[in-house]
């Protein structure tokens, strides 16, 4: 077969013609060195704070130290494939996560992705936030003035939480912290029936953080049978999870709590626990060579937590005015229950002290009244909130007004009674009404009231229609009180609901009606 010249020509001009050059360009640096997570880069020189860096097989990792011949980062995911001399490449994006109605009801770790089994979460590129984001700023906030229901006895009527607040709730391990962030996520179904598409439903994020992952999978599975999952995304950076994962995880719920407020909507945000997230952090930046302070924690570990939960805040109604290209519509909220674990009850050591001196407040469980069968095993004394009365509905303001005092004298005559019998009337009269009063603040697990059960409860101990009761038939006689009322005066518990309903005269004289009647029925 003879080639000719011209067939020759006509291909190689037919290739250059359709030749098309392209280059690309990546910034990358190579590995120095690599172990316990954190990996030392060379070459990166145009990184920025908190970067997403990309290493060989997928492993992702995010600049924390920029130094100036290297730059530190810690790994997220699998640290065991990367090596010394791998290249690695900027991606030029700050470290984000999938946000939106596509990540309700899921289960996802520190960076978004799916843990729950049930596929992608279906977030777009458009749905990508970055975790670190700016708190509110003054002009854009307002003061909270809106309650923020527990459905605990305990809590609403004595230490109330309000939309945009952050209350701390402290205590030892094993004393029920978990416990009432799950009754208050559960309560939260009253506020729009579950449905996470009506506005009113208030939304709530799960960040756990350093739990067993048998601790998480038992909140899913109580979430999922009060019918709270709808509404709820939990963030899982368990106990076998690197320890970075475990201190972005806060961050990472926020990010996704912020979608929601700036959209307009409440939301609920539980972080299950910062002392865990110290723990991780303070691993993380002593093998990346920050110097050690107080209890070996890098310098800014207060600021770690500050500018986490500076982030809850209630949005004001004019927010779309003063930034519209953040807030799509005013007068959303971000209300933070952050758990901080204490060791033997001591509220005095840095973590506590730094994250009490943060929040609006703190609901202190302690481990003696948990034991003695006090559960919620809330101590009225230490516990405080510090938005107070501005959070609650008004009647249960009038109601429980004198709760707190009553329970204090009552635990103050309780330790002084054991020393000595002959008490005097008022004495006697104080410690009978408080011991009945701590009965009624008893609370099953997973039994969260309406504002009108509460109401209706607090009633029956202040207003001493259980005086002649004996103790341990308080409970039974206060769960039939409030059954009673539900059945026959529905109109009255419809009312007392209404977050601005009054205590008013007429009102009392409903419930003392129904108080005179059911005692006098009361079979005992």
């Amino acid at each position: 077969m003879e080639l000719q010249p011209s067939e020759v020509t006509a291909v190689l001009k037919q290739e250059i013609e359709g030749f098309e050059a392209s280059a690309s360009t990546a910034k990358v640096g190579q590995v120095l060195q690599v172990g316990d997570g954190v990996a030392r880069v060379y070459g990166l020189e145009d990184c920025m704070m908190s970067e997403l860096i990309e290493f060989p097989d997928g492993v992702m990792g995010m600049a924390l130290n920029l130094e100036e011949d290297n730059v530190g980062c810690v790994l997220l995911g699998n640290a065991a494939s990367v090596k010394e001399g791998d290249t690695v490449k900027s991606t030029g994006r700050i470290i984000s996560v999938p946000t939106g109605d596509a990540m309700l009801g899921r289960v996802v770790n520190a960076l978004g992705q799916p843990l729950d089994g049930k596929g992608p979460t279906g977030a777009t590129d458009d749905d990508l936030r970055p975790i670190e984001q700016t708190a509110p700023s003054v002009v854009e906030r307002e003061p909270v003035s809106e309650p923020m229901s527990t459905g605990i006895k305990a809590i609403d009527a004595m230490i109330p939480v309000g939309r945009g607040q952050r209350e701390l709730i402290i205590g030892d391990r094993q004393t029920g912290k978990t416990a009432l962030i799950l009754d208050a996520i559960i309560n939260q179904k009253n506020t729009g029936g579950g449905d996470p598409n009506n506005p009113e439903q208030v939304l709530c994020v799960y960040v756990a953080t350093g739990q067993k992952q048998s601790t998480v999978v038992e909140v899913l599975r109580r979430l999922e049978e009060s019918g709270a999952m709808p509404y709820t995304i939990i963030v899982n950076a368990a106990a076998s999870e690197e320890a970075s994962m475990q201190f972005i995880s806060p961050y990472s719920g926020t990010a996704m709590a912020e979608r929601f407020r700036d959209a307009g909507r409440h939301v609920l945000i539980a972080y299950d626990d910062l002392t865990k997230q110290a723990y991780a952090y303070r691993q993380v930046m002593l093998l990346l060579r920050r110097p050690p302070g107080r209890e070996a924690y890098p310098g800014d570990i207060f600021n770690l937590h500050s500018r986490l939960l500076e982030r809850s805040a209630k949005v004001s109604k004019t927010a779309t005015d003063i930034s519209p290209e953040k807030y799509s519509k005013g007068g959303g909220s971000i209300t933070s229950l952050p758990v901080v674990e204490t060791q033997e009850g001591d509220v005095s050591a840095y973590i506590p002290t730094n994250v009490i001196s943060i929040t609006d407040g703190q609901i202190f469980l302690e481990a003696n009244l948990f034991y003695s069968g006090v559960r919620p095993a809330v101590n009225v004394g230490i516990s405080v909130s510090r938005v107070g009365g501005a959070a609650q509905t008004p009647a249960m303001k009038k109601v429980a007004g004198g709760l707190r005092i009553n329970l204090a004298q009552f635990r103050e005559l309780e330790a002084f009674a054991q020393f000595g019998s002959d008490l005097d009337a008022a004495t006697q009269q104080t410690l009978s009404r408080g011991a009945r009063l701590v009965e009624v603040l008893k609370q099953g697990q997973y039994k969260p009231l309406v504002n009108a059960d509460q109401i209706v409860s607090i009633y029956a101990g202040t207003s001493g229609m259980m005086d002649e009761i004996a103790v341990d038939q308080v409970p039974d006689f206060v769960e039939g009180f409030v059954d009673f009322v539900n059945s026959t005066q529905p109109d009255l518990i419809a009312e007392l609901n209404g977050w601005k309903t009054k205590w008013s005269e007429e009102i009392e004289a409903q419930v003392k009606a129904a108080a005179d009647q059911y005692r006098s029925q009361y079979a005992g």
